[in-house]
């Protein structure tokens, strides 16, 4: 690793909350998963604060038990685009899945994001793990799970494709020749696979910065390798250090099989700190959060990663139910996690639900033991950064205004953006475009 690695930065936005009760804050803004004041509040905050990026969460199906920010939200490349406008610096990441979506529109919408923003995109690459989202999409079955990750492989190949379309100096618009585009330096893709036959160009040019960041979340076995191939920066999971510390040096040590500089790979454990004026302090707000929640809320996210199979039916204090044939097509690596702790453990499904109602996770304290043990898990290599949540209102907040000083008084974070656009923010070079490469290289031979 060089001298100057420093913390990196995500925020989501996720709205009136992330668990089923948590909208019930007294401080809550029920109205916030589709409040662009309230969005663009948070965006400028986290812009104040130097966080890297914002990051928008999607899904594509509902049921009346969803919870509440899953029922009622954006759409993600919508929002960011607004919030573009609105801020300078901060990169925009928004998801959209490769199992219900055409990669010609996909390429578009973040090429356009990208210009909008001034080279601030990025494509956080999902498949999609509730199964009725196909019948929002005239499907009649969701594609199995490792079928998802071979179409995901293959569109983001499209999309690539079409995102190098333009050679960088294609576009002349030369007024007194009347020449607008070199047509040599316009390229055709021509692809034929085995899920999509795509021909383009892409009817907008190169963006700031060459080409969108791409961003991925696998956790499961082909997730992992899907991410350490393809991804510039993972949104890991981390239910502990040691859960972080083991995934971090699986990806790594997957991305240098792969060929890659695993330095350029950035792995990003979610994390949800409760910041207090003390430990003590923080440890009420935790309180506070956890007296708003019930075992709906454990239920809910049992049900989500289980692909939104009712629990509700079984016997709370019975054996957990056989199910593992429901959550190995969903959201497959929490699905394992949960049986693996039912077996080792002989948990019944309320002891399985009471867990899901409450985690506690490791930032909760002071700002200086939040910082602390930020430092920690990041001079450990277990992070390279972190993805933000919100779990009280006024967090972020007290993340800006207390935490980030210590980290910036640290060395271990930025005090201003390196640069205009979110690759430069992130480390990371502009890809090459293919073309250019190839006609580099024939002027060479």
């Amino acid at each position: 690793m060089t001298q100057d690695r420093k913390i990196k930065l995500g925020f989501i936005l996720h709205g009136v909350g992330r668990t089923w009760n948590d909208w019930r804050h007294p401080d809550r803004d029920t109205s916030a998963s589709t409040s662009f004041p309230y969005y663009k509040r948070q965006a400028q905050l986290a812009e104040k604060g130097k966080f890297d990026f914002l990051f928008v969460a999607d899904s594509l199906s509902i049921t009346e038990k969803s919870s509440p920010h899953y029922l009622n939200r954006f759409e993600p490349i919508t929002i960011l685009s607004a919030l573009a406008a609105a801020t300078s610096h901060i990169g925009l990441v928004g998801t959209l899945t490769v199992s219900y979506s055409e990669p010609f529109n996909v390429a578009r919408q973040f090429a356009s994001l990208d210009h909008i923003s001034g080279g601030r995109a990025g494509w956080n690459v999902v498949t999609s793990w509730l199964g009725d989202t196909a019948a929002n999409f005239s499907k009649t079955e969701h594609p199995a799970h490792d079928v998802r990750y071979r179409i995901a492989a293959e569109y983001l190949d499209v999309v690539q494709g079409l995102w190098d379309s333009w050679e960088d100096d294609a576009h002349v618009a030369d007024k007194e020749s009347g020449q607008f585009v070199d047509p040599d330096k316009l390229h055709r893709l021509d692809h034929k696979g085995d899920y999509f036959q795509v021909r383009g160009p892409l009817n907008i040019k190169r963006g700031p910065q060459g080409q969108p960041v791409i961003f991925q979340a696998g956790a499961s076995e082909d997730g992992r390798g899907f991410a350490a191939r393809r991804a510039d920066a993972i949104f890991a999971p981390a239910q502990t250090f040691e859960d972080a510390e083991s995934y971090y040096a699986d990806v790594k040590a997957r991305a240098t099989g792969f060929g890659r500089d695993a330095d350029k790979l950035l792995v990003l454990p979610g994390i949800a700190p409760i910041i207090g004026e003390t430990d003590v302090d923080a440890e009420a707000k935790y309180r506070e959060l956890v007296s708003l929640e019930s075992l709906e809320t454990g239920l809910g996210f049992l049900s989500r990663s289980f692909n939104d199979h009712d629990f509700r039916q079984y016997d709370l204090d019975a054996p957990f139910p056989d199910v593992e044939h429901i959550g190995l097509n969903s959201q497959q690596s929490a699905t394992k996690r949960i049986l693996a702790e039912v077996h080792t453990e002989k948990l019944s499904l309320r002891q399985v639900v009471e867990r899901l109602s409450a985690p506690r996770g490791a930032f909760v304290g002071s700002a200086e033991t939040v910082a602390n043990e930020l430092e920690r898990w990041f001079t450990s290599h277990v992070a390279d950064g972190f993805v933000v949540f919100e779990p009280l209102p006024g967090q972020l907040d007290l993340f800006v205004e207390k935490v980030v000083p210590i980290l910036q008084q640290r060395g271990l974070f930025r005090e201003e953006y390196e640069g205009e656009t979110f690759r430069e923010s992130l480390g990371l070079s502009i890809p090459a475009n293919r073309y250019s490469e190839q006609r580099a290289a024939l002027s060479a031979a």
